[in-house]
């Protein structure tokens, strides 16, 4: 690091804040970033080729495997609960798809924030002239997510043609717009996670951890009880992000106020998310001050 960015990056948290509210913060803006990231992804994923196909095989065989899973626990039951075979598997599909999606736009750049703290990086992502959160989220994609997700989808449409239903128009946006909030909600919950390295400087193994608990999820919620349910419905909603959609898409939505407790959720977590984020970047000195 040159003596200049070792002043600049001695500036106080106040100071880069300000200078973040100066920087240009348009819609087109942030549209034409964003596609020169997705180019810098493409890139990136061209020069590693063998990786690139390695981890869609990966990612598939898990997907396998977790099919494989409700197809041997269909051999001994006809319900969990409400929930018949091929409404399991749509969940299923559904919990992969809101997964990859989430690795594809968001898992890579959370996941590094700790590095970017402990290294100084984040001092350089101050100072650019784009508001920091944006690029500490999106500044990788993970295209191979996308193909994943792909794979989801077909799994879902296989399973609506097993249960002879076609849902209607709004009920595929509906779907759509749910997916979105489930995604949105586990990116707050992540960030507000990967934020305890600005105190604990690695934080890489709670982040982790709670990757690892998007598997709760690809279950019906009707299989769990007490606690354990009142927990990872509102403290960590990983039921929530994946039944309520699949509810919907199905027509086994019991009552809109499920919807409307997801949807207020992701916007209060979003929030509490946002104020984490602005009380970090203000205790934040720089790694080499």
């Amino acid at each position: 690091m040159s003596r200049e960015s070792r002043v600049e990056s001695r500036e106080p948290a106040s100071e880069r804040l300000r200078i973040l509210d100066a920087r240009p913060s348009t819609l087109g803006h942030y549209l034409s970033l964003y596609a020169a990231l997705w180019r810098n992804s493409v890139t990136r994923e061209l020069g590693f080729k063998a990786n690139f196909l390695l981890w869609i095989v990966v990612e598939a065989l898990w997907f396998v495997l977790q099919l494989s899973f409700i197809g041997v626990l269909y051999l001994h039951t006809e319900h969990i609960g409400t929930w018949t075979q091929w409404q399991v598997v749509a969940l299923v599909g559904t919990s992969h798809l809101i997964q990859q999606l989430f690795t594809a736009l968001f898992l890579t750049n959370l996941t590094a924030l700790s590095e970017h703290i402990r290294t100084g990086k984040l001092d350089f992502m101050l100072l650019l002239p784009v508001n920091t959160r944006f690029l500490v989220s999106l500044r990788q994609v993970d295209l191979g997510g996308f193909v994943n997700a792909a794979s989801a989808l077909g799994v879902i449409g296989y399973a609506l043609h097993r249960l002879g239903y076609t849902p209607g128009a709004g009920q595929f946006l509906g779907f759509a717009l749910l997916i979105a909030v489930g995604i949105s909600l586990h990116y707050s919950l992540m960030l507000m996670l990967s934020a305890t390295s600005f105190w604990t400087v690695r934080a890489q193994g709670i982040v982790w951890g709670y990757y690892n608990l998007f598997n709760i999820a690809r279950l019906p919620d009707e299989a769990f009880r007490g606690p354990f349910k009142v927990v990872f419905t509102f403290a960590l909603p990983m039921l929530l992000v994946s039944n309520v959609p699949v509810k919907l898409l199905v027509d086994k939505l019991s009552s809109p106020l499920e919807i409307v407790l997801l949807v207020a959720l992701a916007t209060l977590i979003f929030a509490a998310s946002e104020l984490l984020w602005r009380t970090a970047l203000k205790r934040y000195t720089s790694a080499s001050s």
